[in-house]
């Protein structure tokens, strides 16, 4: 059995790498890394937080002059005279002019006028605070002391954590806000017991809402930092995208033209290499008579080599851009391994024989069909078994194994004990057009396109192809289909059963020439 274990992808074929990719995380990376240095508060970001409390004072002019009328007329119920409603109309308009200012800058409010605008919303702010500070001072002739005091205190802390919640962008404008009714209030009724008590609630109560409209402010920068970085890296990703779109187009009609040369070039080359194979192999053959000399004889014998081997390249080169571009097509059939390997053996043999190298074959008995394209199996073997022979020494030996994988799969495997390949350099060998250092020492040097050839035609089938190798141990090269190419055959049927069924047929046969006659 021959293990699968995972090896790093290296198909030529696999189209979800992200190589391609690779300039645009760069330019994301790039862009984060810069955003994340900058100040999560920003000089810029006034404007904004400015424009933020504007929309909460126009969007709470209708909830707090509410909360006024309804304080005004529980005042008057525990015994408040009509000061209260006096008051209560002060504090509405000063509210109301407050959102018509809102409105006004969120019109025509722009940066150069932010600090002009800061100081009158403060100084409305400021307004405010004077009309709670009147509260405190209103008496209650119905009503006794300490009602006064805990409505007047429940009615300050009310309206501090109104503001804080709506105010918290511009947090200064709490303390401006209450800050002279809470002394208003101390100076009122610290001196009692109950207004001491009172008192130290409403300071504590402004410092406490204070502290969180602090707080909230701090996060309404953040989120205002962090919307910023969002609308930065989808610009960075519009750039990046557009300059993507660009490079593909242009690697799309570079393919495309790649694709029409080789399409034109392949008929190109091809005739004129028909010509020289055939006239040069009449010529080494003297067909037509001698030539009157071996120099020249040896002159059309290297000819023709050398057009095999041109030919050879072209062939190869058409191959890896037709599966490339996902235009090699596999007719599946089924099919045995162990012929395709008999097969495959036999036409390497003669060129085996030269090097007086022995291949050895190991078939595992027994062995289903599989479903797959007989042609690309066999040119998996062929690269292969060529490999082999082309870099095994004169009187070595070639295994030919064919067996099962532990995954209930099938492979090919060729095994040589030629120089091996260093384990760093099997990657590249794995690679387009890549040779190792053995291959480029050596006299016999290839194309560098066998290899990813059985690499990609094995993928198309969904399978793989391992290399294992090392120096001085030779190489082994395993051509692994998966377990779905592997077809279940149906056990023989017993002999009794087919004389049945044969006697079954004639009987039917018989029934049917009577009823004719």
């Amino acid at each position: 059995m021959i293990s699968t274990e995972n090896l790093p992808d290296k198909t030529i074929v696999d189209r979800r790498k992200t190589v391609r990719n690779r300039d645009l995380r760069n330019t994301v990376q790039k862009s984060r890394e810069r955003l994340a240095k900058q100040s999560m508060v920003s000089p810029e970001y006034s404007l904004e937080l400015l424009k933020l409390h504007a929309h909460a004072i126009v969007s709470s002019v209708v909830a707090v002059p509410l909360l006024v009328v309804l304080a005004s007329f529980a005042g008057f119920a525990i015994g408040f005279g009509p000061e209260i409603f006096v008051w209560a109309t002060l504090s509405c308009l000063i509210y109301t002019a407050m959102a018509l200012l809102s409105r006004r800058f969120l019109k025509t409010g722009k940066k150069d006028t932010r600090k002009l605008w800061t100081r009158i919303f403060l100084l409305g702010h400021l307004f405010v605070g004077l009309s709670w500070a009147v509260l405190t001072i209103i008496p209650c002739a119905s009503c006794g002391a300490e009602p006064a005091i805990f409505y007047k205190a429940i009615l300050l802390l009310m309206a501090t954590s109104a503001t804080a919640t709506i105010c918290y962008t511009l947090p200064i404008t709490i303390v401006i806000s209450f800050a002279i009714p809470v002394v208003a209030f101390g100076a009122q009724y610290g001196m009692q017991q109950t207004g001491m008590l009172a008192t130290a609630l409403v300071f504590a109560g402004l410092l406490f809402f204070t502290f969180v409209a602090v707080r909230l402010e701090k996060s309404s920068k953040s989120g205002l930092a962090y919307q910023n970085e969002n609308h930065s890296l989808v610009a960075e990703l519009e750039m990046a995208k557009s300059i993507s779109d660009e490079a593909r187009r242009r690697a799309e009609e570079a393919n495309l033209a790649k694709s029409r040369f080789l399409a034109s070039m392949s008929h190109e080359l091809r005739t004129p290499l028909n010509a020289i194979l055939g006239f040069s192999e009449t010529m080494s053959a003297e067909i037509l008579g001698p030539l009157g000399n071996d120099t020249y004889k040896t002159y059309a014998k290297d000819i023709h080599s050398s057009g095999e081997h041109l030919l050879n390249l072209i062939n190869e080169i058409l191959d890896l851009s037709r599966v490339e571009a996902g235009k090699y097509e596999i007719k599946e059939e089924t099919l045995r391994l162990t012929d395709i390997a008999e097969d495959c053996m036999a036409l390497i043999q003669m060129k085996a024989d030269q090097k007086n190298i022995k291949i050895e074959p190991n078939f595992q008995e027994g062995l289903p069909r599989v479903l797959a394209d007989e042609r690309a199996m066999r040119q998996v073997l062929l690269n292969t078994l060529s490999n082999a022979v082309k870099f095994t020494p004169s009187g070595g030996t070639i295994k030919l194994l064919v067996g099962w994988t532990e995954s209930g799969g099938q492979y090919m495997s060729v095994v040589d004990n030629g120089p091996g390949i260093p384990e760093e350099e099997i990657p590249i060998v794995l690679s387009a057009f890549g040779q190792g250092s053995i291959a480029i020492k050596s006299a016999e040097q290839g194309t560098g396109l066998g290899l990813p050839i059985v690499q990609a035609l094995l993928s198309m089938h969904g399978g793989k192809l391992e290399l294992r190798s090392k120096l001085r141990e030779g190489t082994k090269a395993i051509a692994i289909l998966p377990r779905s190419r592997v077809l279940n055959e149906l056990p023989a049927e017993p002999i009794e059963n087919q004389q049945k069924s044969k006697r079954h047929g004639l009987h039917d046969k018989r029934s049917q020439q009577r009823s004719i006659a």
